[in-house]
């Protein structure tokens, strides 16, 4: 599959080539044709604009990747080749012209290509050009063969207004519209390879909780022993009872969560019920973290959810709790939740150094190569908010650290 980058190129080498394809069309028109097509050229300096409009070219073909990349960098080019367009048309017989449609090109391309606003402009900015040369132009002009010309150029000047109506609006909805479903599609297949990633590790996950189950249940047996015949060490004994105790906890909560998941169940808890319940977890599984609770608007609220939603809170706990410890404080973290109309906002706050801005728009949607850490649980978190219609949004708190911000609907919006 091509890649986004590479069709960007050949789109940026398309527009090029019929830029310079214009210009040849001029040269051809101005020294081959003018006879043919009745052009009258009545200023040397017309040389002299063709002159600069190829060096013009020649440095926009060279910088055409870049300026494929920015709507501004575009339309100013776009707006350059609109005045080139007017300059030529000027000296090679004004409002008279056979080609003065072709005033259309720039703003067909902006259609396509840019915002609403650059067809706009680019258009408004041809038919005063056009306007200003139809009725400028010597009454003598008006005349051909003895017949008055002036309907027919304002037949000509009214095609043009129309024709560049429908570019500015039918062609450039339907452009947008296209547009849309581009980024739509290319949503959808960046969701779907992360799910086949997710897949992945979903499997790999249920295979080491099997695996793991045999030494946890050996390792429980052993620590009974020592501990019914150990007289000194009792309070290493006490710390491995708790180990394996956690271990025994997330080990059964894996497989409930695995079978849920499979068969696809959901469940509906009060918001005041999972606060609760994050509460207890915390100090079960994570006893070392300091956390905050508080909560606005709620009231009883109940929450669609599945048995992966706890675990995926937590793992944004536990990374605000680590981030808070990077800077030497303690593992404190603040956690709110907030009814805004049709969504439960869930805002995790760590104190920690924040996210560095290039790994905002990654983290949660891929697997990152960091040192401290690959963003394996942020990424799970992501996929087990999305299953159940929410998001996932990083950024920085105005106070310093970082904060996550959960957006789950709640069963109105549903």
């Amino acid at each position: 599959m091509p890649s986004l980058a590479s069709s960007r190129y050949r789109a940026a080498d398309q527009l090029a080539l019929l830029r310079m394809m214009g210009l040849v069309l001029k040269l051809c028109l101005t020294f081959a044709l003018a006879d043919t097509f009745g052009l009258s050229l009545h200023s040397p300096a017309l040389n002299l604009a063709l002159i600069i409009e190829g060096l013009y070219l020649g440095f926009t073909f060279y910088l055409r990747k870049q300026l494929f990349n920015s709507d501004a960098g575009l339309f100013i080019a776009l707006l350059i080749d609109t005045l080139l367009w007017i300059t030529w048309l000027y000296f090679s017989g004004g409002a008279t012209n056979a080609f003065i449609s072709l005033l259309l090109l720039p703003i067909a391309i902006a259609a396509v290509l840019l915002p609403k606003w650059a067809p706009w402009a680019l258009a408004l900015l041809s038919t005063l050009a056009y306007s200003a040369m139809l009725f400028t132009l010597p009454q003598g002009e008006m005349q051909h063969h003895g017949m008055d010309m002036s309907s027919h150029y304002l037949g000509m000047w009214f095609n043009f207004v129309i024709s560049s109506l429908v570019l500015t609006t039918s062609v450039a909805f339907l452009a947008q519209r296209l547009r849309r479903q581009d980024a739509e599609l290319a949503y959808m297949r960046e969701a779907q390879l992360r799910q086949e990633r997710l897949l992945a590790l979903g499997t790999a996950s249920a295979q080491m909780a099997h695996q793991l189950a045999t030494p946890l249940a050996s390792l429980r047996l052993l620590v009974d022993e020592l501990h019914d015949e150990s007289t000194g060490s009792q309070m290493t004994l006490d710390e491995m009872q708790t180990a394996l105790n956690v271990c025994d906890v997330t080990l059964a909560e894996l497989r409930l969560a695995t079978d849920s998941i499979r068969e696809g169940e959901f469940n509906y808890i009060s918001i005041n019920k999972l606060i609760e319940t994050l509460q207890q977890q915390v100090r079960l599984l994570l006893p070392s973290i300091e956390l905050v609770i508080s909560t606005i608007d709620c009231g009883d609220e109940q929450l669609r959810a599945d048995a992966s939603l706890l675990p995926a809170l937590l793992a944004l706990i536990e990374n605000g709790a680590r981030a808070s410890e990077e800077v030497g404080g303690p593992a404190r973290v603040e956690l709110s939740l907030q009814c805004q109309f049709d969504e439960l906002v869930v805002a995790v706050r760590d104190f920690g150094p924040g996210i560095p801005s290039s790994l905002l728009t990654q983290l949660g949607h891929k697997i990152i190569d960091k040192p401290k850490g690959m963003g394996v649980a942020l990424l799970l978190s992501h996929a087990s908010f999305e299953r159940l219609g929410g998001r996932l949004i990083f950024g920085s708190h105005l106070d310093g650290g970082a904060i996550a911000q959960v957006y789950l609907p709640l069963p109105e919006a549903q």
